[in-house]
């Protein structure tokens, strides 16, 4: 098995700007999630809130908090493949509402901030890679797609420790119950 090893001849300012790329990826990345969130929670006329015919209806019956359900469409209307029946039938359900929202939520905090990035990081790669599953096979290409490679990202920027960099992952590494608690790094 061969050892991946970085360059020895990596100069300083090349450590710092793959540092920074990384960080930038992570927060980018953060900032989808909490978009998603944000946009389902009041429909703010992008992805929830915007009919076919291209009317919006911002903070109007597809927010979440007033009633619409962040899964149903597209789990009823968009799913295709090997799992239709499955993601048919949780299409709407309260909890499924519950798990994907506070999904979207915990993930893009903790990438955001760079804070309990274990946990966030591997919430983001199972959502990633459910989000795949949903239509199978992909439509522009038979196995990958943008989750996937969304799902890679994730890993390598919690593998790195990411959040130590322009966010709050040094200081949330020094609390007391997270250093007694690893996971929640």
């Amino acid at each position: 098995m061969t050892t991946l090893h970085p360059p020895q001849t990596q100069s300083a300012t090349e450590h710092i700007l793959a540092q920074r790329t990384l960080a930038t990826m992570r927060i980018a990345f953060g900032l989808t999630f909490l978009w998603a969130f944000f946009d389902k929670l009041l429909a703010l006329g992008f992805s929830t809130g915007r009919a076919d015919d291209g009317t919006v209806d911002r903070f109007g019956d597809a927010a979440w908090i007033h009633g619409g359900s962040p899964t149903f469409g597209f789990l009823t209307f968009g799913a295709d493949g090997p799992f239709t029946d499955f993601y048919h039938s949780i299409a709407g359900d309260a909890w499924a509402d519950w798990l994907f929202m506070l999904g979207l939520l915990g993930i893009g905090v903790a990438l955001t901030f760079g804070i309990a990035m274990r946990l966030g990081g591997l919430a983001g790669v199972l959502m990633y890679v459910l989000m795949w599953t949903v239509v199978l096979p992909p439509a522009n290409n038979p196995v990958l797609d943008e989750h996937l490679l969304g799902a890679l990202g994730v890993a390598v920027l919690t593998l790195y420790g990411a959040g130590r960099i322009w966010g709050l992952g040094r200081w949330w590494d020094d609390l007391a119950i997270v250093r007694r608690m690893p996971i929640l790094r």
